[in-house]
């Protein structure tokens, strides 16, 4: 009978440890597996530098023109390279310590502007939106089911009004970026089809 008690309490305390343990890994495998809002904000607004593959809209009055590019991207320089439209494929636009440089890999021809400082506010790069998003204090962040959108609005510019940047929740990357004129018509809108940050 005592023997009975012995492996009954053993059995207890081996069922107790093992069900304590268990409930252990599944908390901390539920928190590890949860991504807030705050933390993918952080890693966005904090990247060091990028590489995507983007296409680009830009609409005017009188027409839209579309653009497949690849961008290498840190807040030092910029380096984009059009990979469609076919006529234009191969021009390169690099940045790097207020020179600009564009070159057409086609025609073997190359220009440089030295103390070009306007590329920093380019529309099209991400680390323009990064910067001014910080900088200024009309941002504000939204959230739907599936991404959150960071929104700059510049009430005294009447081409770049509002710019938004959506990141998918999942993935915590960027998948588009919308620049709207003061009558929320967009006139930049960028996909990003592929991109490494880091």
């Amino acid at each position: 009978m005592k023997r009975i008690l012995i492996i009954g309490i053993f059995m207890i305390a081996i069922i107790a440890t093992f069900m304590f343990f268990l409930k252990k890994d599944y908390k901390t495998e539920n928190f590890g597996n949860t991504i807030n809002s705050s933390s993918i904000q952080e890693y966005i607004l904090n990247m060091k530098s990028y590489e995507a593959e983007v296409e680009i809209i830009i609409k005017s009055n009188k027409n839209e023109n579309k653009y497949l590019a690849k961008q290498e991207v840190n807040f030092e320089k910029a380096k984009q390279e059009i990979l469609e439209p076919e006529h234009i494929k191969g021009v390169i636009i690099q940045y790097e310590k207020n020179e600009l440089k564009i070159e057409n890999t086609k025609l073997n021809l190359s220009k440089l502007y030295q103390n070009y400082p306007y590329i920093q506010n380019n529309t099209l790069f991400l680390s323009s939106f990064i910067k001014e998003y910080k900088t200024t204090s009309n941002q504000k962040e939204m959230e739907n089911e599936k991404e959150i959108i960071l929104e700059i609005k510049n009430p005294g510019n009447k081409y770049h009004n509002c710019k938004r940047l959506y990141i998918d929740k999942a993935t915590k990357k960027p998948t588009k970026l919308e620049v709207q004129d003061s009558t929320q018509n967009t006139i930049v809108y960028i996909l990003y089809n592929e991109i490494k940050i880091q």
